[in-house]
């Protein structure tokens, strides 16, 4: 005689779908929380960016731990050490970045970023940079050196002033200027001594589009969670111990 009752299903978890989701996941949501962590601090420097209304002049700066973002007066001398920020466009033209030495009257020298100048028409020639001489204040910003991750290193420098570079690290640019300070000093405005295009905005991205991606790494979090939940388990038939009788 053939069992009538109904046919028993169970599931089975598929253990490669759980590998694969058990290693994506904390990825995604590690993503999600590094963007949430961005969007704050580029907040952070927007305010101070924003906000920051007392300007400090550069003795007062060294006895504290100066930041991007941050308003300085200094005072003191150009020197004859110029390098010119290769690829930097402004309304679709090509041009350099010109960061000159600058030693103050008191303090240790530092990097000044003197704006934009637009480059030759042809490549194998510089720009013509003209330096004030003498005793000149300077009012800036504090602004991280140029140093793009993406960028390799290019080989030597070539010699005489100025000099065509792709990125200048710190320990690059002490090569020539040493004992320079951690940061450099943005040129507050195209009126400014020894001054080009200098019409700076903060160089980062908006705190918003940083939490929209971090919506997104979390949405892509929950959907592959009720993707694997969904799709891990699968019928695998009747528990077919039929008894004939």
């Amino acid at each position: 005689m053939t069992d009538s009752r109904p046919t028993k299903q169970r599931g089975r978890a598929d253990w490669r779908l759980l590998l694969f989701s058990g290693l994506l996941l904390p990825v995604l949501i590690a993503l999600g929380i590094w963007q949430l962590h961005r969007a704050a601090e580029k907040q952070a420097l927007l305010d101070r960016w924003q906000h920051q209304a007392e300007t400090l002049d550069w003795s007062g700066l060294l006895a504290s731990e100066p930041e991007p973002g941050q308003p300085v007066r200094i005072t003191g001398l150009y020197g004859d050490q110029s390098w010119l920020l290769d690829n930097r466009t402004r309304d679709g033209r090509p041009g350099y970045e010109v960061i000159t030495a600058f030693f103050p009257l008191e303090g240790p020298p530092v990097l000044v970023n003197r704006g934009w100048l637009p480059a030759p028409a042809r490549r194998d020639r510089l720009p013509e940079v003209q330096t004030p001489a003498g005793i000149v204040t300077l009012a800036g910003r504090l602004s991280h050196y140029p140093e793009p991750p993406v960028l390799a290193d290019t080989g030597p420098e070539a010699s005489g002033w100025p000099r065509r570079v792709q990125r200048l690290p710190r320990a690059q640019a002490e090569q020539q200027v040493p004992g320079l300070a951690p940061l450099l000093v943005r040129l507050d405005g195209d009126d400014q001594p020894g001054a080009f295009r200098a019409d700076w905005a903060p160089d980062l991205m908006a705190p918003g589009t940083h939490y929209g991606y971090a919506v997104q790494w979390f949405a892509l979090a929950l959907a592959l969670t009720i993707l694997t939940v969904v799709a891990s388990y699968r019928t695998t038939g009747a528990d077919n111990d039929n008894d004939n009788g």
